[in-house]
């Protein structure tokens, strides 16, 4: 049976109003406003309107290969669960943060306790065995040949009883007060603890795109509270204390949602293959009455009065739904691996200890996030740019890089798949973003 949700019949107007596209003006000029911001490190392009895909952008200048086009600041982002096992990061601008001891001391600490990584040990070996023979010292290219580490090592690395050599050439800022650039000054009051609890429990059990949605949400909310309390303040301090919202403030504080391509997550979710497409309409409802449930434990554990239409399972699915047709996979390389780097390539007898402890050691930074100018960027199986962090990229920005030459008042794209992949595979991955690709590529492969 079909769950209804009351906000959705009490607050259909606003609700509408919410969700009405922007004209195509209003959103020009909000990603031109956007893309001139300073934080965002890009110059020459510009997000025009596409005809038949909607939005596009293109090369107001010449980009030479391998040049930057792009750094894009995330609207919402979301570290995978599995890998905050291996990486402590800030949850808001998702820097590196602590100290390369903390980094190590937690991740050996979580495994001892039983706590499975998300990563093997052999995935990935900087070490050089032909170098090791050399130097008549053990090689650690093999996990079973680990040597276990002391007792108490770990726990004592974690909670700075134990300081690495070397590890001050790789500063991280605090893990309390993060240098990152957040500035955050106002925070969601959770209504329940123990609701937020479950709403979490909830999202890692079925779907983690839940948790995206829920940041979608109280940013939204964030943002709406702090423009109340500037428009108060221009008002001659005189705050609204009568608890009556300010729709047009919160029509204001969704814009950087209203923007975005969205339609309801169960409506546009592709049909898994192993779903018949007889029983399509069930399948629909079960994502429908999941979001649902979902969006019932969201709002007993952060519901605010003054944002209630935000609540609304309409509102909640259209998040959901954005995030399901636009999103970027980001991977970023820890500093801890720069650490393990530097000791590789000191002379063996020094690095000979720690080297036992690089084998321990292994991790990369996970991640899906929302970027507002990076989504308006078209699919192309032979695409002139790619999302890709350089050395200097530790952040949460998407970087966007040129492959080839681009021409003045050429369409800068990426490709959303790996674009090696059979034109068969490509096309399958393709219909999650609910479209089929007609780029040259596709058009010479198809049978």
């Amino acid at each position: 049976m079909e769950s209804d949700c009351p906000i959705d019949a009490e607050l259909r107007s606003e609700i509408s109003a919410l969700l009405i596209p922007p004209s195509p003006a209003q959103v020009d000029e909000y990603l031109d406003e956007l893309i001139k911001s300073s934080n965002r490190h890009c110059h020459g392009i510009k997000v025009k309107q596409n005809g038949e895909l909607g939005k596009g952008v293109y090369a107001d200048l010449g980009f030479k290969e391998g040049e930057l086009l792009l750094k894009d600041q995330m609207l919402v982002g979301l570290q995978h669960s599995s890998n905050k096992i291996d990486c402590l990061v800030c949850s808001f601008c998702f820097r590196f943060i602590g100290s390369v001891e903390l980094q190590i001391g937690r991740r050996l600490y979580l495994q001892e306790l039983g706590v499975s990584a998300s990563q093997g040990c052999c995935q990935t070996d900087y070490s050089s065995e032909d170098e090791d023979s050399r130097d008549s010292g053990p090689s650690s290219s093999s996990c079973k040949e680990k040597v276990p580490l002391p007792k108490g090592f770990a726990e004592s690395l974690m909670k700075g009883g134990l300081k690495l050599p070397y590890s001050d050439k790789f500063p991280l800022p605090p893990a309390v007060l993060c240098h990152g650039g957040c500035g955050e000054a106002y925070y969601l009051q959770v209504v329940s603890r123990e609701a937020l609890v479950k709403f979490i429990q909830h999202a890692n059990d079925t779907n983690d795109i839940f948790l995206l949605a829920a940041k979608a949400v109280s940013s939204s909310i964030l943002k709406y509270r702090k423009l109340k309390v500037a428009h108060s303040e221009e008002q001659e301090n005189k705050p609204n204390v009568s608890g009556i919202p300010y729709p047009s403030l919160l029509l204001e504080a969704w814009k950087p949602m209203s923007v975005g391509h969205k339609r309801r997550w169960w409506d546009c979710i592709a049909l898994p293959f192993d779903v018949e497409s007889s029983d399509e309409v069930a399948f629909r409802m079960q994502i429908r009455e999941l979001a649902f449930t979902s969006l019932q434990l969201l709002k007993a554990a952060i519901f605010d009065e003054e944002c209630k239409s935000l609540f609304s399972l309409d509102i909640y699915g259209h998040i959901i739904g954005m995030f399901e047709l636009n999103n970027l996979d980001l991977v970023v390389a820890s500093p801890v691996e720069d650490y393990f780097l530097y000791i590789d390539d000191l002379p063996y007898p020094k690095r000979k200890k720690l080297r036992r402890l690089h084998d321990h050691f292994w991790m990369l930074l996970a991640t899906t996030m929302q970027f507002v100018a990076k989504s308006c960027m078209n699919h192309s199986c032979s695409p002139n740019a790619k999302a890709f962090k350089r050395e200097e990229d530790r952040d949460g920005q998407a970087t966007i890089i040129a492959l080839k030459p681009i021409s003045k008042g050429e369409e800068v794209t990426i490709s959303y798949v790996d674009e090696d992949l059979p034109f068969e595979e490509r096309q399958a991955l393709l219909a999650d973003y609910g479209f089929k690709c007609r780029c040259p590529k596709c058009l010479e492969e198809e049978p």
